[in-house]
């Protein structure tokens, strides 16, 4: 999440450059709000990129237009909600909003290149995390398939999936109607 169009400052440029480089090294793809033309609504698409996310990055500058660092705030405020994993980038300048204070965060600095990569290589043990959490919650198939759909996300391993259609054959949800929570909720 950035400014994608109009004077993008500099510093936006070398910071997505650099975000590029570390995501090509730790075999993720990147896609913004300009990867894909749907010719529908533009929020739905975004709303749907978001979804299919593992990682939310919002890139924020102080030469960014308001409108602009709004429009990601909001963004990285639908990953939260989705329960994704958010990062802010930042230039050293910019004041992040009190309400994102406790987001974590990485400046655009000397050590960038080093604290991005230790992050996304971290990610693998988050979704280990939220594998075993899955795992441990036999009583609540909904949030188990959540945290299933989340390391599935970060992962890729199809064994995550077959993980999800286990729990879908559990005995106690055999009377489930076919559009059920847990059947949406498993589709991943």
């Amino acid at each position: 999440m950035t400014q994608l169009g109009g004077e993008i400052p500099l510093e936006v440029i070398a910071i997505r450059k650099a975000i590029l480089t570390c995501c090509k090294k730790a075999k993720f793809t990147i896609m913004d709000a300009s990867t894909d033309i749907t010719g529908r609504d533009f929020l739905l698409k975004i709303w749907k990129q978001i979804a299919a996310s593992p990682l939310s990055v919002g890139i924020c500058h102080e030469e960014m237009p308001q409108k602009t660092l709004l429009n990601i705030f909001y963004e990285i405020g639908v990953a939260q909600a989705l329960g994704k994993e958010t990062l802010i980038i930042k230039s050293p300048s910019i004041v992040i909003p009190s309400d994102f204070v406790r987001t974590e965060y990485i400046t655009f600095d000397a050590k960038f290149k080093a604290n991005f990569s230790k992050y996304l290589l971290g990610l693998d043990a988050q979704a280990d995390f939220y594998e075993t959490v899955a795992d441990n919650l036999e009583k609540n198939p909904v949030l188990s398939l959540d945290y299933l759909r989340r390391a599935f996300l970060i992962k890729g391993d199809p064994k995550i999936r077959m993980k999800a259609s286990s729990v879908l054959k559990d005995p106690s949800l055999k009377d489930r109607a076919k559009n059920s929570v847990e059947l949406l909720a498993a589709s991943f």
